[in-house]
This record gives C-alpha cells, sequence and structure tokens, in this order.
C-alpha cells in the first residue's frame, strides 16, 4: 500500500484524525492488534503497520461463532496494506459458560479470547494488546468492555473519540477494503440470553444470513429463538423480504426451523438487549 500517496489525498478535516491514530501507536513499543475483519479494527492495523512497521501483528480468531468471511476479509486486508497477520484456531464453544449464553457471554468470550492473544503476544514480544471498540459502542450493553480493563487492552480508536462513521470515511479515503463492510458482530449474538448456543444453531443462522446476503439483502441479521427464525432486514427492506415469503419461507425450513417471522420493526442495534432494559 502506498501510504503516502493516500495521506497526501486526506482532507483537512481527515488528516489530523489519521496523524492522532498514528501518534498513538507511536507511543507503544510494539503492538498487537485483536484483528477481526471488519473496518475498526482494520484501520487500527493499518494504523499500527504505518506506525510500527514490523513491530506490530494482527491475529485474527477463527471460531464457529465468526463467519467464514471474517477471516477471507482479514486476509485481504493483510494483503493489500502488507501487515503481518496470525489466525488463531479456537471453539469458543468449548467453553461451557460460554454456551450456556448468560448475558455475561460477551465478557466471558473477550477475558478468554485476549487472554490467549495476551500469550501469544507475550511469547513473540508484543507489548502491547490493541482492540477496536469505539465511541458508538458505549450506547449498547457491552460487557465485554470489563474483559478490556482486566486484560489491560488498549483502545485507541475509543480513547482518540473515534465513532463509525467517521472510522469508515478515514478508512475509505486511504482506500482499505474494509471501509464500507457492514458489521457482523459473532454469531452467538443472533441467541436470546439463556437460549444455549449450539454448533447446529450456529450452522443454520450462518446459513440463512448467507442466503438472504444472496437474495440482495445488505444488512441481516437471523435471530435463532429455537424453532422460529427471527429476520432482521433494513426497515426499508421489509417489503421486499416479505414479497419473497414463499421461497424464503422454504429455505429456512429446510434448515431445520418451523416457523419464521419478520421482524416489522427491522434491522436495529442489539435487538437481543432489549429484554434487558
Amino acid at each position: 500500500m502506498d501510504f503516502q500517496t493516500a495521506e497526501k489525498n486526506l482532507s483537512p478535516q481527515l488528516k489530523p484524525r489519521w496523524e492522532a491514530l498514528l501518534a498513538r501507536f507511536r507511543q507503544m513499543e510494539s503492538a498487537a492488534i485483536a484483528f477481526s475483519g471488519g473496518v475498526d479494527s482494520g484501520l487500527l492495523c493499518a494504523a499500527a503497520y504505518r506506525a510500527l512497521g514490523e513491530r506490530m501483528l494482527a491475529v485474527t480468531v477463527r471460531s464457529p461463532v465468526e463467519g467464514l468471511e471474517d477471516v477471507d476479509s482479514a486476509h485481504a486486508l493483510a494483503g493489500q496494506v502488507g501487515f503481518p497477520l496470525r489466525v488463531l484456531d479456537y471453539d469458543d464453544l468449548s467453553n461451557p459458560e460460554f454456551a450456556s449464553n448468560s448475558p455475561e457471554r460477551c465478557y466471558i468470550c473477550k477475558l478468554v479470547r485476549f487472554r490467549k492473544l495476551g500469550e501469544l503476544a507475550a511469547e513473540e514480544g508484543f507489548v502491547t494488546l490493541v482492540e477496536g471498540s469505539n465511541a458508538d459502542d458505549l450506547s449498547d450493553y457491552r460487557p465485554g468492555r470489563r474483559a478490556v480493563a482486566e486484560t489491560g487492552a488498549a483502545s485507541p480508536l475509543l480513547e482518540l473519540g473515534f465513532g463509525k462513521e467517521e472510522i469508515r470515511i478515514l478508512s475509505k479515503a486511504m482506500g482499505l477494503s474494509v471501509w464500507d463492510r457492514p458489521s457482523a458482530p459473532c454469531l452467538a449474538t443472533r441467541f436470546p440470553y439463556g437460549s444455549p448456543v449450539t454448533h447446529e444453531g450456529l450452522r443454520q443462522v450462518a446459513d440463512g444470513e448467507r442466503y438472504l446476503h444472496n437474495l440482495g439483502f445488505r444488512v441481516v441479521r437471523v435471530r435463532h429463538h429455537d424453532n422460529l427464525a427471527r429476520l432482521e432486514v433494513a426497515p426499508e427492506e421489509i417489503e421486499r423480504l416479505a414479497s419473497l415469503r414463499e421461497q424464503v419461507t422454504a429455505h429456512f425450513k429446510a434448515l431445520g426451523f418451523n416457523y419464521v417471522a419478520v421482524d416489522l420493526v427491522g434491522y436495529r442495534l442489539g435487538s437481543l438487549n432489549e429484554v434487558l432494559k
């Protein structure tokens, strides 16, 4: 990636924000970045590589709760920018606390993962563990923030006040391949709290969301309510989804669901957290 050319094309508004991110990484001796394959941690990886060069390492966890496209996206950005990437295999469902799916699931997940990433970083001489929370994450229920604090991971985007929109705008201006990638939290977030997360359920969710994406729906969520699939798409796309009800219903019944419902409110962040409020 030609950083110098991309930086020259940054607007007067974006240039100081990019420089602030670089300055934050230059305060670190070295860094291991928890890279999900998405835009937030993708911007961090690019900035860390620009600031630290080979003194940074991106680490992507490959797990049944992550979409297959996450690892593909991580490899694509690493190839584009040139930073080193390590893929770490881990099955979150091997942890009964995680699989039981309490409201603390995200905390349990991040605590285990950040400890594993921290061990890897220490073994290979990377001093600081970095993760991609941003300022908008403070508006939703995020128990994983406790794990960040307990493991001592740094959150540069949050520290510098970057919100999602600014992250996308800056990533687009820098030419990063992930700039418009939809938010893709782990597939366990599709299960209501208290409903166990299973490999079969994850397969149903992943297959169902892939099917809806192939139909042209950009932002989708398949919420897994045992034998019922509750489908969320953008509000302006609900009517089109309803018009395809026969083929969509047939597909989801073939996946093992008995009932298929369309959420009339449409996609919104953290809909399964609404029961906690």
